[in-house]
């Protein structure tokens, strides 16, 4: 089978050749990678046999971003950000871009959160180039999927925390219903005509959108069923059915224990589910497997708290062994580590983790 084949086989719960691989990685652990092996991040993952492949999508061609003295500077919401250096064994470390400055933070009403100039228009990206994105990738025969960059994912409840603060609108959500609601419909609106000119300009070529906004801390979900569905519900949908409507799979990462958001983002038709954070409460494979896996695939579940940075060779190859057992079984299910390798995970263990995924991840 090809990478297509495998993965479409997999994603309608049949049992392809193997289970198709993913990879997922930091920016700085990509470089490390490369340095280390002394080849091209493609060429590593031609070699490993890597099915999906992410295109880089359109292109900002917006009204300039703000910069500041201190080299902080504003994203498309108008969020000022600062780069922070994350030190990490061995010399390792990696780069975030921090909050600096939540700009909503002080919105009294929902006309405060209207007024605010710095909402970005789907106008201020360049669309034309993304069917020739997806045309490199399928002339390969992998399987093109778009997620963006952190800063800018098909989101609703992350780009409101960068807006109007962490704590801010979890209390919105509870005590100024009108303000959070304000601010996800700005989101919403934006994510939705920015999807559709994504898909519009892919001609069909367009595999999985993979959409992005963390539900869950690693011991709860970070809000209620009841207030997910109020809140986050329609717009979850309206992604969804924008993108399976046009022939789409639509794959979502969200850390964290979300095991009771589950069912709600089943019944608005998510097909495949990333991240499977292990050391997340209720997010045992195998439980999960059990209750959702005649309707949700997933993506993920190898641990890169752990396993990855910390576990040996013998650790690797029986989380992988186990996560094919349980998310694996009679196929919907993609090889991948539940978030991205970090930069102060040695390269030998990422060696190691494809020769488990390409040992234990065949079915014939």
């Amino acid at each position: 089978m090809n990478s297509r084949e495998r993965v479409f086989t997999a994603l309608r719960f049949e049992r392809p050749d193997r289970a198709p691989i993913d990879f997922w990685a930091s920016r700085r652990f990509k470089r490390k990678l490369e340095k280390a092996l002394g080849l091209p991040l493609k060429r590593f993952l031609d070699a490993n046999d890597v099915d999906l492949r992410y295109i880089e999508g359109p292109a900002y061609i917006g009204p300039p971003l703000r910069q500041f003295a201190d080299g902080s500077e504003a994203d498309i919401w108008g969020v000022r950000r600062r780069m922070v250096e994350v030190p990490a064994e061995g010399g390792a470390a990696e780069s975030y871009e921090e909050v600096e400055n939540s700009p909503l933070a002080g919105a009294l009403s929902p006309e405060d959160v209207d007024a605010y100039d710095g909402w970005p228009s789907p106008d201020g990206f360049d669309y034309s180039d993304i069917e020739r994105q997806c045309d490199d990738v399928r002339a390969e025969s992998r399987v093109a999927v778009f997620m963006g960059d952190r800063l800018n994912r098909v989101a609703q409840l992350k780009p409101a925390m960068y807006l109007r603060g962490i704590e801010n609108i979890l209390v919105d959500l509870s005590l100024n219903p009108e303000i959070a609601a304000a601010i996800i419909r700005h989101i919403r609106d934006f994510y939705l005509a920015y999807t559709e000119r994504i898909i519009d300009a892919a001609h069909g070529k367009l595999d999985i959108l993979l959409t992005g906004d963390d539900f869950g801390s690693q011991n709860a979900p970070l809000i209620s069923p009841a207030m997910w569905e109020q809140f986050l519900g329609d717009g979850f949908g309206r992604y969804v059915q924008l993108a399976t409507s046009n022939g789409i799979k639509v794959m979502h990462h969200t850390c964290g224990a979300v095991c009771p958001i589950i069912p709600l983002m089943v019944a608005r038709g998510l097909d495949i589910l990333q991240s499977v954070q292990p050391e997340a409460d209720g997010m045992d494979s195998a439980s999960l497997k059990r209750e959702f896996g005649a309707r949700l695939a997933f993506q993920g579940g190898i641990s890169i708290q752990r396993t990855m940075p910390f576990g040996s060779a013998a650790d690797i190859h029986r989380e992988v062994q186990d996560r094919m057992a349980t998310l694996g079984a009679g196929g919907g299910y993609i090889l991948c580590t539940s978030h991205n390798i970090q930069a102060d995970t040695p390269v030998a263990q990422v060696l190691e983790l494809f020769k488990a995924y390409h040992r234990y991840g065949r079915y014939d």
